[in-house]
């Protein structure tokens, strides 16, 4: 029985084993799911867009017809060449299918892909391409730091630019989750600073600001005010309108980055109004006292501490879904709590 490993993962797509020529990718990051299976395949056919080199089959059908897998698996494409087969689970049982295709196996020249989604531990699917000698089962889980960092890095290169090791450590900590949405932010970042050679703190939080709901703002401002009723208040408004944990920890860091940054302006002997007017992007008007307060309570080191703490949040909340919502509550009371305490 082989189950590769999440660092043995990215290894095998780079350089696809032809011993195993069936391969599942399944996991819970759905976006890092998708670019390793578009990876596959991509290197196991001359042209994706050859309709006689690449055939795509829907996992629902195939539960009807478990047959047409080995059919695709050994035709041999119209004008030769190699072949790949590319299959969408959804949410029927295909296994009779996969079963038949390992008794059955592809042409030399064929590679057969399935892309699936969060499979446990024992499941069917997972359970028959871990235990085949010709198929090879891939873990997609949620970017570890290291990995976003890694994932910046890559983009910036491929942008042309660079990036701060502060704006590098903000913006880790408000992506991840989904690898195709990560990436997409990055892109997002790289083409609002496209006359620029490096992007500092500033272009992160002006981008990644643009994403953020007015009752996250007020959630997110009571918090730093230290104004503890509000909080309860506000939690529940946010939670029931869908909002997720990661946004909620997301917009904790934006806001103490950007707090940090007036502390600091205003313990160089710059007055907070003239701060608060200039800000950039600039702040609501329904928001300014909350700003004001807390940038009375705070001081710039406090608020360094919060953010590194802040940053372990945001993995914490990734990691654990099922208490997504309390960790980032208990967060947010730890905030409210440290700006009323005196120090």
């Amino acid at each position: 029985m082989v189950a590769f490993k999440a660092a043995e993962v990215e290894s095998f797509v780079a350089r696809p084993d032809p011993d195993k020529p069936i391969v599942l990718v399944f996991g819970p990051d759905t976006g890092l799911v998708h670019e390793r299976a578009a990876a596959l395949v991509r290197a196991s056919v001359n042209d994706v867009s050859d309709p006689f080199g690449l055939a795509l089959l829907d996992g629902d059908k195939l539960a009807e017809t478990p047959e047409r897998l080995v059919e695709e698996a050994h035709t041999i494409p119209l004008l030769g060449g190699r072949r790949a087969v590319l299959v969408k689970a959804g949410a029927r049982n295909f296994t009779a299918a996969v079963e038949r295709l390992i008794n059955a196996p592809p042409r030399a020249d064929c590679r057969i892909v399935i892309e699936a989604g969060d499979l446990r531990r024992g499941a069917p699917l997972r359970t028959m391409c871990e235990r085949a000698p010709i198929a090879a089962a891939l873990p997609c889980y949620a970017d570890s730091a290291r990995d976003l960092a890694r994932l910046i890095d890559e983009e910036m290169r491929r942008a042309g630019m660079t990036i701060t090791p502060s704006a590098r450590a903000l913006l880790v900590s408000l992506i991840g989750g989904d690898r195709c949405a990560s990436r997409s932010e990055i892109e997002k970042l790289t083409l609002y600073a496209l006359n620029k050679r490096s992007i500092d703190v500033p272009d992160v939080m002006a981008v990644a600001a643009d994403a953020t709901l007015p009752a996250v703002d007020s959630l997110i401002d009571a918090a730093f005010a230290g104004w503890a009723n509000d909080i309860e208040i506000n939690f529940g408004k946010v939670k029931s309108s869908g909002v997720s944990a990661s946004t909620i920890a997301a917009a904790c860091i934006r806001q103490a980055a950007a707090l940090h940054m007036f502390r600091l302006a205003m313990e160089s002997g710059t007055p907070v109004d003239d701060l608060l007017r200039r800000a950039t992007p600039a702040i609501h008007f329904s928001r300014v006292k909350a700003v004001r307060t807390a940038l009375e309570l705070w001081t710039s080191n406090r608020l360094e501490r919060v953010i590194g703490q802040l940053g372990d949040t945001s993995l914490e909340v990734r990691k654990s879904a099922k208490l997504a919502h309390l960790i980032a509550q208990r967060a947010l009371i730890s905030i409210v709590m440290a700006a009323r305490r005196k120090e």
